[in-house]
């Protein structure tokens, strides 16, 4: 008997989809692809390109070197 394959749908780059421009200022925009602990959540999870997942990675370090978010959460 033949398994059902499973097919994951691909994420789109939320980026390229709504025309956002990343900025290390939007702190709304920037904690949602870190997770509670404060690690940068990979491309394979967030389904960024791999552009936006460039910039998006040195928006976040440039937000955490001037306070904007913490480097890690306290436990």
């Amino acid at each position: 008997m033949e398994r059902g394959r499973f097919f994951q749908r691909r994420r789109v780059c939320r980026f390229c989809h709504d025309k956002v421009a990343i900025d290390y200022k939007d702190v709304g925009l920037i904690r949602n692809f870190l997770t509670e602990r404060g690690r940068i959540i990979p491309r394979r999870m967030s389904g960024n390109c791999l552009g936006h997942q460039r910039e998006l990675t040195i928006a976040i370090k440039r937000a955490r070197t001037i306070a904007l978010v913490a480097f890690a959460e306290e436990r």
